[in-house]
């Protein structure tokens, strides 16, 4: 599959079965956000995976996690991250953002439903999973098989802007 009929084929699920996800299928998750790409290749990012009953009830505490079986909490190291020494930009919520893509996309191509979560409460997030000060929780991504009919991947030609509205050439 090429990558643009990958990246219409993906959304955002909101409703998935019991079933787990298999351990091959974790890794090759687990591996497409390893090999992506950080500021510097610092590599920044520290991700928590998060599949027991017990841990699915705390991350439940932190933002919904509408029945699936499986989350990967990505943290950024603070400590390790680039900075633009030009304005000081820590790029290390970028990064971390730039992971969770790849491991978004990943699962889209393993056959598996994703929710890329961001609307959480990270002191939370902190408390319930014990992380050390200089991890920032950045996203939450579930991770499973989908309940019900996957989105159509035409849908972009009415719920995306047309490519005129953001996108410009050599000036604004």
């Amino acid at each position: 599959m090429d990558f643009l009929t990958l990246a219409k084929k993906r959304y955002a699920c909101r409703k998935y079965t019991a079933q787990k996800v298999e351990r091959e299928k974790l890794e090759l998750i687990l591996e497409a956000g390893r090999v992506a790409p950080t500021g510097c290749n610092f590599q920044p990012q520290r991700l928590l995976v998060v599949e027991s009953e017990e841990g699915m009830a705390r991350l439940a505490r932190c933002t919904r996690d509408f029945g699936a079986p499986l989350a990967i909490i990505v943290c950024a190291d603070t400590n390790t991250a680039w900075t633009r020494k030009y304005d000081g930009k820590q790029i290390a919520d970028i990064d971390a953002t730039i992971i969770t893509d790849h491991m978004m996309l990943e699962a889209a191509s393993l056959g598996l439903d994703t929710l890329w979560i961001c609307m959480f409460k990270p002191e939370v997030v902190r408390e319930e999973f014990a992380l050390p000060d200089n991890l920032v929780p950045v996203n939450i991504l579930l991770v499973g098989y989908g309940d019900g009919e996957a989105a159509s991947p035409e849908r972009h030609s009415e719920t995306r802007k047309p490519i005129e509205e953001t996108v410009w050439y050599e000036h604004f």
